[in-house]
């Protein structure tokens, strides 16, 4: 399904912002959406590491959460402000006070998946935040903690269990629905 470009203002304005916690598809389903869009696709995470010239495991140990966390919000604010394709912020970006704003007025797509599936996408991959002596756990324990902020800053909210092509073709779907005018169906 082909679905219109969204109308862009006078500055650059992503397509889509993809949020959800680690796992629920973020990267992948940003990719494909990407593509079936035409357009760019930038993952933030990626986007620190390529500023930086560091992995975020070593920022994390180096500089701490709370650095990490302010290089993640600059990187987002200008991403926000210069990319029109489709954006991937990273799990915890919405834990900032000033992500979450930056976010107001933007197409964001929370992508919700459940703890036994997005831990079983995520185990065994070096994941600062996980690193504890029941990662599992740990997992269930942030995704609990950061579902509700999610679901505050999304415009759009996608089950992102399955395959990453039938859940790009749900959001297809739904951003057909917010971008073509009723009366035009």
């Amino acid at each position: 399904m082909s679905i219109p470009s969204p109308a862009r203002p006078a500055g650059k304005r992503p397509a889509a912002i993809l949020v959800g916690f680690m796992g629920a598809g973020k990267t992948t389903v940003g990719r494909i959406l990407a593509d079936r869009l035409d357009v760019d696709f930038i993952d933030t995470d990626v986007e620190i590491v390529r500023r930086t010239g560091r992995s975020i495991p070593d920022i994390f140990t180096e500089d701490g959460p709370d650095r990490f966390r302010l290089i993640e919000r600059n990187v987002v604010a200008d991403v926000l402000a210069t990319h029109a394709g489709v954006v991937a912020l990273g799990g915890g970006a919405v834990t900032t006070p000033a992500v979450r704003e930056a976010l107001a007025g933007h197409r964001v797509v929370h992508l919700r998946i459940g703890p036994e599936a997005g831990y079983a996408r995520v185990s065994g991959t070096d994941r600062p935040l996980l690193a504890s002596e029941d990662p599992a756990a740990r997992y269930r324990e942030l995704l609990a903690e950061r579902a509700d902020v999610y679901g505050s800053v999304a415009t759009i909210e996608i089950d992102a269990h399955g395959d990453p092509e039938v859940v790009t073709d749900a959001l297809v779907d739904a951003l057909a629905k917010e971008l073509i005018p009723e009366r035009t169906r």
